[in-house]
């Protein structure tokens, strides 16, 4: 077998094995082009580096962490906690610039660029512990990686708040739940959309090399798979779940440095809630399989990139109130995505989607979501249209699968 092709195709076949990434990549540019037509301002047109540059800062942001979910997954585990690691890591860069240079901070002035490594380092130190601690709370103390990390998500960001604001009570007059960051480090870090891409694509790149060629990566796949086994196998699965937790709390940190450069303050309360489930949603449409074992990094970076063009498309469509449909409308098209998926391999196993009784009943509960959706965004017109429509769409979708599924039992039992 040749280790390596001079073809240029064979070699980009290899490095994109799946048809998952393709299907990711057609959907992104559907979502795109939707977007700029259906958009009444046109953004994509009249301002397409604004609108790419904007999308390029936020897919690389949200991508950062994901790469840390995808790999806790094809580990074999979860972590929900990334979203308040985020804040716990700028609380702690903001916290630690306060106590070295606490004049320069309060007057709004550069503190150093001494003290702001030694901020950066105090923050990926923090994600090593915050990986130790869940380790710890799993191999040692045996709880499920749902629970471990559940309790995290939770007290991850009250510790963050209560250093805020103890922080602030003793370093500053007041006490306060956000620390402002004015350093120019981070004001051009924020500026250039450049360094957090870069930063993404070398993660990125790092993260594939380990996965798919070292020795490290083929036992975080067979951790996954199969723990009993590996453990048989000699790996020492309790050190590969140890790097994985710590690559997954590291990679969140790392992102809260770009957060809070991007937004100029530190504010645990609020800052990264909720980006736990983006990020787990990236790595499960990039094709990771929450069983463990399964995904590619390639697969988590488009993840990445489809829902953030997916958000962009709710602010950009919608416009005023974007934010109280954008949670709604990204999970709808994360199931669909996956049940689309999921529904394309399940054909093949001659798997139905709207099976019996349960299948029959679902129905009408589609057809009143697609409808409620519809009639939310876009008018009680388009409501009443898009539920007849998904209900007549649903209903024809089980008569094809009944059928079908009889036609295959009455080849099977004539053979």
């Amino acid at each position: 077998m040749k280790l390596w092709s001079p073809f240029p195709l064979v070699a980009l076949r290899r490095w994109w094995p799946s048809q998952n990434e393709w299907s990711l990549l057609v959907a992104i540019v559907l979502a795109i082009v939707l977007t700029a037509l259906v958009d009444s301002n046109h953004t994509y047109f009249f301002r397409p580096f604004e609108s790419l540059r904007d999308i390029a800062r936020n897919s690389a942001m949200l991508g950062i962490f994901s790469l840390g979910a995808a790999v806790v997954i094809i580990a074999g585990g979860i972590d929900l906690s990334s979203g308040s690691m985020i804040a716990l890591s700028g609380t702690v860069c903001s916290v630690t610039m306060l106590a070295l240079a606490p004049t320069e901070m309060m007057a709004f002035k550069p503190v150093g660029s001494v003290v702001v490594l030694i901020a950066v380092l105090a923050s990926l130190l923090t994600g090593f512990f915050v990986g130790t601690l869940h380790t710890w709370l799993i191999t040692v103390v045996r709880l499920p990686p749902f629970i471990a990390t559940l309790a995290t998500l939770v007290g991850l960001r009250s510790f963050a708040r209560a250093l805020c604001e103890s922080s602030t009570a003793v370093l500053t007059p007041t006490k306060s739940a956000l620390i402002n960051v004015a350093d120019p480090a981070f004001k051009v870090v924020r500026d250039n959309v450049w360094f957090s891409v870069v930063t993404f694509l070398v993660l990125a790149f790092f993260t594939w090399l380990m996965l798919s060629r070292t020795v490290l990566g083929r036992h975080l796949k067979a951790l996954g798979g199969n723990e009993q086994a590996a453990r048989l196998a000699g790996i020492h699965t309790e050190n590969v779940k140890w790097f994985a937790y710590c690559f997954g709390a590291m990679t969140a940190a790392l992102a809260g440095l770009f957060y809070i450069a991007n937004e100029s303050v530190a504010a645990p309360v609020n800052q990264g809630r909720g980006h736990e489930l983006n990020a787990i949603a990236a790595a499960v449409v990039g094709g990771c399989s929450l069983s463990g074992g399964v995904g590619t990094v390639q697969g988590t970076v488009l993840g990445a990139f489809f829902l953030r063009v997916v958000i962009d498309a709710v602010s950009k469509i919608i416009k005023t109130g974007a934010d109280v449909y954008e949670g709604l409308i990204v999970g709808v098209v994360v199931v669909l995505a996956v049940t689309f998926a999921q529904g394309v391999n399940g054909l093949r196993h001659d798997r139905r989607i709207l099976p019996g009784s349960l299948g029959l009943c679902t129905i009408p509960v589609l057809a009143l979501l697609a409808g409620s959706l519809a009639s939310m965004t876009t008018g009680a017109a388009s409501g009443v249209a898009a539920g007849f429509t998904a209900f007549i769409a649903l209903v024809a979708l089980r008569i094809w699968e009944n059928r079908s599924h009889d036609k295959k039992a009455q080849v099977s039992n004539s053979q």
